[in-house]
Order: C-alpha cells, then sequence, then structure tokens
C-alpha cells in the first residue's frame, strides 16, 4: 500500500485535537488511509453501522481507541453526540477521525457543535510527491484516484465516466444540487471546455439554460465536493489594472480527460486542449503537495486587462512566489522576461518560477527554471 503524504500531518493532528476531519472526493483513498490507524470503523451512509453506532456508544466513549466515522455528514446526529462526548474527557486527544465527501456540510456541522474540537484536513486523490518517478505521465493522463489507472490498472476513461455518472445521479443531488443529472453532466463538461480559462458565468449560464446567479450556485457544489478549483485573481493595489473573475480548473486530469473525450490510444499531446489540461495539473500537484505538509498558504493567478498573466502567485508568510507553466521541452527568454514583469508588479516577489518539462535545471535564489519534480523537491513540497 502507498503511503499517504498526508498521513503524518493527520497523526499530528490527532495528538493535538480531539477530533479531527479528513476531507476529500469520493474514492479518494480516505477511508484506506483511515483503517490503517484503528479498526473502529463505521460507514455512517448505511443504516446498518448507524445502529450499531448508536447502540454502542456508551462503550465507544469510554475506550481510549481512535474511531472512525465515514462519511459523517450523512449522520449530523452525531454532531452533538461528539461534542458532549468531547466536553466530557476535554483534554483527551486523538479520539475521532471524521471522514467526508463533500464540505459545506461537514464544516457547517463541525462549526457549529465541534469548534475548536476538531482540525480539519483534506486528501486529495494521488499527486506526484507520493509515486514513483516512472507513473508521472500516467498520472497526469489518467488523473490521481486509485482505482482510476494511475496504479497500473487499464480502467481509463471506463472508470472515470461512471464515477462522473454517480456523481450527477446521485452524490450530487443527495449533496443538495437541485439541478437534473442531464443538466448537471452538460455543466460538467462545458467546464472541461473552459479549462484554464477566465470564468464566465453568464456565457455558461446561457449555454446550458440556466441563469448566472444559477450558475455560481451549481459551481458552489461542484467546488464543495472537491471537483473543480476556482482559482481566484490576485489583487493588489498597482497601476495596471488586473482581472478580478477567477479561472476555473477541473482539480482532476482523469475526470478532465474522460470529459473532453480522451481514448486509451489517442495521443494526449497531439489534443488542442494539451497545454490548459497540463496548466490545471501542474497546478494541482503543487497545492496538494504543500497542503499534504500542512503549510499555510493563499493561491492566486495573475492578469492585467492588456494580457499580462502568471499562472499561479503563491502567498506563504512573507514569501511570494510567482510560477508560468510552460508545456515546452525549450523555454524562451520571452518567459523569463514576462515573469520578470509580473514579479516587479506584483511586489515583493521573492522567488520567480518557470515550470516545464527541460531536462537541466537552473536554480538561484530568487529565479528557477526546473521542471515539476525539481521543484517539488526543492521548494521541500516532495
Amino acid at each position: 500500500m502507498i503511503k499517504r503524504a498526508v498521513s503524518k500531518l493527520v497523526l499530528a493532528r490527532l495528538e493535538q485535537f480531539p477530533a479531527v476531519g479528513l476531507l476529500g472526493p469520493r474514492q479518494c483513498g480516505k477511508t484506506t488511509l483511515a483503517k490503517g490507524l484503528s479498526r473502529h470503523y463505521f460507514d455512517l451512509e448505511q443504516p446498518s453501522d448507524r445502529l450499531r453506532l448508536d447502540l454502542s456508544w456508551n462503550d465507544i466513549i469510554e475506550r481510549n481507541d481512535l474511531v472512525l466515522l465515514d462519511e459523517a455528514q450523512a449522520w449530523p446526529e452525531v454532531f452533538p453526540r461528539l461534542r458532549a462526548a468531547i466536553d466530557a474527557r476535554r483534554k483527551h486527544n486523538g479520539r475521532f477521525l471524521l471522514l467526508g465527501s463533500v464540505s459545506p456540510v461537514l464544516m457547517r456541522q463541525a462549526g457549529e457543535s465541534l469548534a475548536g474540537r476538531m482540525a480539519l484536513l483534506e486528501l486529495t486523490p494521488f499527486f506526484l510527491a507520493e509515486l514513483p518517478g516512472s507513473k508521472f505521465d500516467l498520472l497526469w493522463r489518467c488523473g490521481g484516484y486509485p482505482d482510476g489507472g494511475v496504479l497500473g490498472g487499464a480502467t481509463f476513461p471506463h472508470w472515470q465516466a461512471n464515477y462522473l455518472s454517480l456523481m450527477a445521479q446521485r452524490d450530487l443531488p443527495a449533496w443538495g444540487l437541485p439541478a437534473r443529472p442531464a443538466v448537471t453532466d452538460r455543466l460538467f463538461r462545458m467546464v472541461a471546455g473552459q479549462q484554464g480559462g477566465i470564468l464566465n458565468a453568464s456565457q455558461l449560464g446561457q449555454s446550458i439554460g440556466i441563469t448566472y446567479h444559477t450558475v455560481q450556485s451549481y459551481l458552489d457544489h461542484l467546488e464543495a465536493a472537491f471537483l473543480i478549483r476556482r482559482l481566484p485573481p490576485f489583487y493588489a493595489n498597482i497601476q495596471k489594472r488586473l482581472v478580478k473573475a477567477p479561472k476555473i480548473y477541473w482539480r482532476d486530469s482523469g475526470l478532465l480527460h474522460a470529459l473532453l473525450g480522451l481514448t486509451p490510444e489517442a495521443d494526449l499531446w497531439a489534443q488542442p486542449w494539451v497545454g490548459a489540461s497540463w496548466e490545471g495539473w501542474v497546478i494541482e500537484q503543487i497545492l496538494a503537495a504543500r497542503q499534504a505538509r500542512g503549510e499555510n498558504f493563499q493561491a492566486y493567478y495573475f492578469r492585467t486587462q492588456d494580457g499580462l498573466e502568471a499562472d499561479l502567485l503563491l502567498e506563504s508568510g512573507k514569501q511570494r512566489e510567482i510560477i508560468e507553466i510552460k508545456l515546452t521541452t525549450s523555454p524562451s527568454q520571452e518567459d523569463f522576461t514576462r515573469l520578470e514583469k509580473v514579479a516587479a508588479l506584483s511586489k515583493k516577489a521573492t522567488r520567480q518560477v518557470l515550470i516545464s518539462r527541460a531536462s537541466r535545471a537552473v536554480v538561484t535564489k530568487d529565479r528557477w527554471s526546473v521542471d515539476l519534480a525539481t521543484y517539488l523537491r526543492e521548494s521541500g513540497a516532495a
């Protein structure tokens, strides 16, 4: 079994808090990780497990064993019980690990019942720093879901298609999305077609036949289910006008590629959207690795109204990285020149980074030209 990078952070938070919430998309590996920590497991989507937990509750809260509560959002009644149990033995940490596939419900319940008592962490599908280097291009092509093909099974894109179908027909409606499955499926594909673009909710709404506000509400649900990312624009008081709308990405490249019609035989490099796919995938690898380390950071993109852009701007403490992502083995001087202009405009930039597929890395204190694996290693994210 491949050890997940966030495991060390989960253990650290269990030592610090009575409860830890581990959030992430369906089938990303939460249950597998959790079962490696304890045998006391309850799937709260299953009535039989809810009954078993109810009947054994008094015995459970008297023990010191870690209790695993999977899909905790499915049984809201458990949160007041957890609060009472935690407050009865307030200084005893590491008692409950809650797993959730949709963040707003779980976080709302946590805010109401477990504020100050539970730490929240996110588990993503597999990312590059967790896998051998030989899986690099397979991970990009198939995405990071354990059963989606990245570990060698010939399941892409059939697994992804089934996953998306179940999300549209069962999971998202159960979590509050009011759209009909056919509308959700169309929204999936429209968002995939805008991968890496600046979000135009009005245009999306017109294409699907719904209002701007409804689009925003539907996107909230997709983001809450860890399917998409709306990367906010960086804002600063500078001389140039900045774009104010977010960029939109499918977070998992395998789901994106399935939606865009990539077949097992197709050449990924020949696809017209390959650059946007690469950009989104690299961004997710960087953010997932930093998140698994427990780093406190903010992520943005930078773009002026006249088109000067950087794909990713990371702020962490006093550090500000400006990152440009290029699908090339030969980055040009023009790429570095644009980075320098963005760094000058954004102010306080401490590092300029160009990530490409170049085999030769150049690393100085404030200027890097590297491939993704080198960036993750040198930045401490691997």
